[in-house]
């Protein structure tokens, strides 16, 4: 019995870290095809227009939304369980906890929930026509998802904040990756360096596409 909220503890770490490599993969998904925006709203457009579209994509959303959900829920319950049973903390940390971001993984995540909801609504109610005058629509009559994305980023304050949550999502990230390894015990000292490297490089180049694109089209250079 008094192993029981120890296993708990780490089948919740083992879920959230399994949600949060899931996720990683979909941000490549979604820079891919912003990153079309540099180069052709018709080609955003197609590709907006497909993943709208594709059965698959549209049942898969929500099993994003799901990972999402898990993830966060485990992450708040385990930062409340790491609260009530170390109020005063630990006098010594473990090596992925020395970070100095680590400490505030739950803030920055809660901080990111925030802007997705932001994000996310400002497509979904324009898009079922709540907010403005709905998606405008191509000379061939559809959806021009690329000019939507285009008018949001003409606001300097709306570039402002995207550009500042995804900063911190990229510290997010890079702490949140490591610590998925570790938490599924593949952190051995043979390849932990790589893991490392791959972290930081993954963070750093997720946070730069996505800052990049709406500078790029508030500053007129695309």
């Amino acid at each position: 019995m008094s192993n029981k909220p120890y296993y708990s503890s780490v089948t919740k770490k083992i879920i959230m870290s399994l949600m949060g490599l899931f996720l990683v993969t979909f941000l490549v998904v979604h820079l891919t095809l912003n990153s079309f925006l540099l180069f052709s709203n018709d080609l955003f457009n197609e590709g907006a227009h497909f993943m709208g579209t594709n059965v698959f994509i549209q049942v898969f959303q929500w099993v994003l939304f799901a990972g999402f959900a898990i993830h966060i829920f485990y992450g708040i319950v385990l930062q409340i369980q790491n609260w009530m049973s170390r109020p005063k903390g630990y006098k010594r940390r473990a090596f992925m906890e020395q970070s100095p971001f680590s400490k505030y993984m739950i803030y920055t995540g809660l901080l990111i929930f925030i802007f997705l909801i932001i994000h996310l609504g400002n497509f979904f109610f324009v898009k079922m026509g709540w907010i403005g005058n709905g998606v405008p629509l191509t000379s061939n009559g559809e959806e021009n998802m690329a000019q939507l994305v285009r008018s949001l980023f003409q606001y300097g304050g709306y570039v402002t904040f995207y550009v500042v949550m995804f900063l911190l999502m990229g510290f997010h990230l890079d702490h949140a990756f490591q610590s998925a390894f570790q938490t599924l015990g593949l952190n051995h000292k043979t390849y932990w360096g790589f893991i490392k490297g791959l972290s930081r490089a993954y963070a750093i180049v997720i946070t730069l596409g996505f800052v990049i694109i709406p500078l790029f089209i508030y500053f007129k250079i695309v």
